[in-house]
């Protein structure tokens, strides 16, 4: 198990709980959220990753729904904005060739919503 996606898959169950706890929810049913294209987490295994911290929890066995945010790029040059994907790899401008670009998004890591019972 890599320590990166359990910390943060506890992370994400800290947060969870303690909405719910003010909610006063009985159970945790799902947690919608939104992962940039270039996070390095997956869903199968964030999937598993919360599937073991949140045993034995009001959220055991709650369903992860992952929105995936494209990755969008801006190049400082021109400011042609395109985007990225995990297959093209591409840090570079395609009008102006430039390499100074900026993400715009694709780093996003975001909790949008839980569904409790």
């Amino acid at each position: 198990m890599s320590m990166h996606e359990l910390s943060i898959m506890g992370n994400i169950l800290d947060i969870v709980l303690d909405h719910a706890a003010r909610a006063h929810a009985k159970r945790i049913s799902r947690i919608n959220l939104e992962v940039g294209e270039l996070s390095d987490l997956l869903p199968d295994w964030m999937q598993t990753y919360f599937d073991f911290v949140s045993r034995d929890t009001i959220a055991d066995r709650a369903e992860l729904t992952i929105a995936k945010v494209p990755a969008v790029l801006r190049c400082r040059v021109c400011r042609r904005e395109f985007t990225m994907t995990r297959d093209s790899w591409q840090f570079f401008c395609p009008d102006c060739d430039s390499a100074d670009i900026e993400i715009v998004t694709g780093r996003e890591f975001k909790i949008i919503s839980i569904e409790v019972d």
